[in-house]
């Protein structure tokens, strides 16, 4: 069991079933990697393109963190006042529009395979 696996299980209920569907969801999918950073499960490929955040009133916010560049066709995805960001948030397993997550995810992979991550904190910055 990895490190993201580990936290995962330290939660109970619903919380649990949903980020560990989430978590599988975004493992099967080819070349993405996870780890704990901000002690919470980011997922990336060539950056950062999604984590799972528990909410203290219970239930998660599945974020993308290049919401602001995502379609949003399937209009599940929810900003909340944020520039950058934009997820959606989830209580049960009954709760997840699979087909369309799975859609949201899928373009959220494709930008960052298609288009390098500039950083508006630091536009001039290079990826190393």
């Amino acid at each position: 069991m990895n490190e993201v696996e580990e936290y995962i299980y330290g939660f109970e209920g619903d919380t649990l079933e949903v980020m560990k569907y989430l978590h599988n969801l975004m493992m099967d999918q080819p070349g993405i990697s996870c780890k704990l950073s901000f002690k919470i499960p980011f997922y990336y490929r060539n950056s950062w393109i999604c984590y799972i955040y528990p909410q203290k009133k219970g239930g998660i916010e599945f974020v993308f963190t290049r919401g602001h560049e995502l379609s949003n066709e399937q209009g599940i995805l929810d900003a909340r006042g944020r520039k950058e960001v934009a997820g959606i948030y989830l209580k049960s397993l009954d709760d997840i529009p699979s087909e369309s997550l799975l859609e949201v995810i899928q373009e959220a992979i494709l930008l960052d395979e298609t288009v390098p991550y500039k950083s508006p904190f630091f536009p001039n910055r290079k990826k190393s």
